[in-house]
C-alpha cells in the first residue's frame, strides 16, 4: 500500500524490514539478546524502532543502536535502583552515558518521589514538566531537547516514546498513565519530529498493555500511529 502522511509526506518511499520479536527478551541473557538485535539491525539501517513490553526496553535499545545522548517523553524519570521497567535511565547512565546528555520531557506531577527529582537534578539531566507542554508547541521543547541529547562530538540520539506521558483518557492501556498527561496529537507530533531528525538513530514505544487497553483499542492504536509518525519524519529528512 502507498502511504501518504496529512502533509503530503510520501512513506511509500522508505524501504523498511520487521526483524520479528527477541525470544524471551527479559533477564540478563534476554537483554543481551536484544542488544545483539538491534546492533545487527543498526548495522543495515539509518533507524531502528522497537516495541514494547515495558520500559525496560530503552536500556538495550540505546545501548544496542550506540546512543551517547538520549530524550524520554515520559511521566517517569526511570531512576529507580534495580533492573526493572523503572531504572533504564539510571542504568544508562551508570554505563557511561552523560546526564547532561540526557532530557526528560512529559514528567508528571505528583508521579514521581522526591528522591528522584533530586536524583535526576544531581545527574544534570534537563527535565521538561507536563506543565511547559501546556504553553509551548512540543516540536519546539522537543528541538531543544534533541540539540542537548544530540550536542557533543558523537550525536547519536535514542528517543524512548513512553506513552505513559499520555493523558489516561487516550492512554488506558499504560498502567502507569495519569490524568493531565500529553495528548495524542502531542505524542504523534513528537513522534514525528524525532524520525525527522539526523541524529535520532533509535526509537522506542513503550508501556502498551493491549490486554488492559479500552474495547476500541485507543492505546494501542496511538503506539501503531506513533510507528507511521515516525516512519514519516524518516521519510521526510534531506
Amino acid at each position: 500500500s502507498t502511504w501518504v502522511a496529512s502533509d503530503g509526506v510520501d512513506v511509500a518511499g522508505l524501504r523498511a524490514a520487521d526483524l520479528g520479536d527477541v525470544v524471551e527478551p527479559d533477564g540478563p541473557d534476554g537483554e543481551a539478546r536484544v542488544v545483539d538485535a538491534v546492533r545487527q539491525a543498526s548495522a543495515r539501517a539509518s533507524l531502528v524502532l522497537a516495541l514494547g513490553g515495558d520500559n525496560s526496553l530503552t536500556f538495550p535499545v540505546a545501548t544496542g543502536v550506540r546512543a551517547t545522548g538520549l530524550v524520554t517523553l515520559d511521566a517517569h524519570h526511570d531512576l529507580r535502583d534495580g533492573h526493572s521497567n523503572g531504572s533504564p535511565v539510571r542504568r544508562l547512565v551508570e554505563a557511561g552515558m552523560s546526564g547532561r546528555r540526557v532530557v526528560q520531557v512529559g514528567i508528571a506531577d505528583f508521579a514521581n518521589s522526591a528522591g528522584y527529582a533530586a536524583r535526576a537534578a544531581d545527574l544534570g539531566i534537563t527535565v521538561v514538566p507536563r506543565g511547559v507542554l501546556r504553553r509551548r508547541p512540543v516540536e519546539d521543547v522537543l528541538a531543544e531537547a534533541l540539540d542537548v541529547a544530540g550536542g557533543g562530538a558523537d550525536p547519536r540520539v535514542h528517543v524512548d516514546l513512553d506513552v505513559d506521558v499520555c493523558d489516561r483518557a487516550v492512554a488506558p492501556g499504560c498502567p502507569a498513565s495519569v490524568p493531565g498527561g500529553l495528548s495524542a496529537d502531542e505524542l504523534r507530533r513528537a513522534a514525528r519530529a524525532a524520525g525527522a531528525d539526523q541524529r535520532v538513530v533509535g526509537v522506542d514505544v513503550t508501556e502498551v498493555d493491549a490486554t488492559a487497553d479500552s474495547p476500541d483499542g485507543r492505546t494501542v492504536r496511538l503506539a501503531a500511529l506513533c510507528v507511521l509518525e515516525v516512519a514519516a519524519g524518516l521519510a521526510a529528512r534531506a
